[in-house]
């Protein structure tokens, strides 16, 4: 497999499967004319079946009908989304409603004026205020205001372990520090590695510093970066993961190999499925590439947990940290609003959310845990809906959240963390630069 970004495999999680073609808005001049069409972009890739049928239902609807619109669903290819999107959200073609991550990949647009702010809007609906698991529609937030309606499955990080080395050696699933470094010695005893990690990637290393800083100081650590604060990489919380993440590294938590392992070529995962590393904390992807690549261990052996709490630390264990879901969003120049909004509607429907099941995914919609039965892997999905469901807070990944600009300077500075090019107190420092 070649290696992808960190955006990929989150926004995507499937190879791109369609062209370019016909990028230009329907109808005539654009968002704020006078068609009824309106235009939809979407990540093109095999998920996007699921839109394109809801597009479909919606435009046969009483919905449509009544606020005299339509949708037309561009798929563009994922490699050229977000330069596509850019591009033409600059143009008298711009799309009405688009795809996005939330977070920092919609900041360029909101100081532009060009994303409708959906807070007022959610609060007065009863459908969207209460159709969405809250801590999703949070996830995807700017500054505390709403921005985008979930669209698409819910891919938080999670601890994997392998079960059989766990029984053998007597452990338990670590729920504080002290019972992981506990396990890590063990292991390390018994001649296994505590932990996978596709260091060659660099994002699966971002994952640990995430879950240590919420679990340290809390969500509002770096609620305060996401928001424009970058005094916020300074707050004692960071400084603390970053030594503990040092601490990790130099009693050999991730074995003496990790930098040269990735995750994309499949190293990762091999080494939980073959008993050379005991877990692996990775995102929920991680359940379906097991299935795939080693369907025995996956069906068998293979286990999932919350991250730990630590000790003394401000940060909830129910916190959740990964890719919230992805949203859709409207451009604040739309010929029709109502349209697009009534289309936002239906993604809080049970026939979209049973759609989004039949593919694999974890619908975060209220109420989705009736239907979970019908998953691929009910037990999985129904643990990972939980654990958003009651999640107080779900922390977007960094390289998500953060400004595009400052997203590959970041993951350059946690690579060095890890690979000890770099002291903690360098790394801190180095975060208060990125603007």
């Amino acid at each position: 497999m070649e290696t992808y970004s960190r955006r990929w495999f989150l926004g995507a999680g499937t190879t791109a499967l369609v062209s370019a073609a016909g990028l230009t808005a329907c109808g005539s001049g654009g968002p704020g004319g006078t068609g009824g069409t309106l235009t939809a972009f979407v990540y093109g890739d095999d998920a996007a079946k699921v839109q394109a049928k809801a597009v479909s239902r919606f435009n046969s609807s009483a919905a449509a009908r009544e606020t005299k619109g339509s949708l037309k669903l561009e798929k563009v290819p994922g490699a050229e989304y977000p330069a596509k999107l850019r591009t033409a959200m600059g143009s008298p073609n711009a799309p009405d409603v688009f795809f996005n991550w939330g977070g920092g990949s919609i900041k360029a647009y909101r100081e532009a004026g060009q994303i409708l702010d959906l807070t007022g809007t959610i609060a007065g609906d009863p459908v969207l205020k209460d159709g969405f698991l809250p801590s999703v529609l949070d996830a995807g937030a700017l500054g505390g205001r709403k921005y985008g309606i979930p669209m698409r499955g819910m891919q938080p990080v999670i601890l994997f372990y392998n079960k059989t080395l766990f029984a053998e050696h007597g452990l338990k699933p670590p729920a504080t520090w002290d019972q992981l470094l506990d396990n890590n010695a063990k292991l390390k005893k018994a001649g296994i590695t505590p932990f996978a990690l596709g260091g060659a990637d660099i994002w699966p290393e971002l994952m640990w510093l995430e879950y240590l800083v919420d679990r340290i100081g809390g969500p509002e650590v770096f609620d305060r970066v996401k928001n424009g604060d970058p005094a916020g990489w300074g707050d004692p919380a960071v400084l603390k993961a970053a030594r503990t993440v040092r601490e990790l590294v130099d009693d050999g938590a991730f074995g003496k190999g990790f930098s040269s392992v990735a995750y994309t070529n499949g190293g990762a995962p091999a080494a939980l499925a073959k008993g050379k590393a005991a877990m692996h904390l990775m995102g929920s992807w991680e359940y379906s590439t097991q299935l795939g690549k080693f369907p025995d261990f996956a069906r068998k052996h293979l286990g999932w947990c919350a991250f730990p709490e630590f000790d003394g630390g401000a940060g909830d264990i129910r916190n959740v940290v990964g890719n919230p879901t992805n949203y859709w969003s409207v451009n604040t120049r739309t010929r029709n609003k109502d349209t697009a909004l009534a289309f936002l509607r239906t993604c809080a429907s049970d026939t979209y959310a049973r759609e989004l099941i039949a593919n694999g995914d974890v619908p975060a919609t209220a109420g989705a845990d009736k239907l979970l039965d019908a998953s691929p892997s009910p037990e999985f999905a129904r643990f990972q809906y939980r654990m958003v469901r009651e999640a107080p807070a779900f922390t977007l990944s960094w390289d998500q959240a953060v400004d595009p600009d400052a997203a590959t300077p970041m993951l350059t500075e946690v690579n060095k963390l890890f690979v000890g090019k770099s002291s903690p107190e360098r790394f801190v420092a180095a975060l208060k630069e990125l603007k």
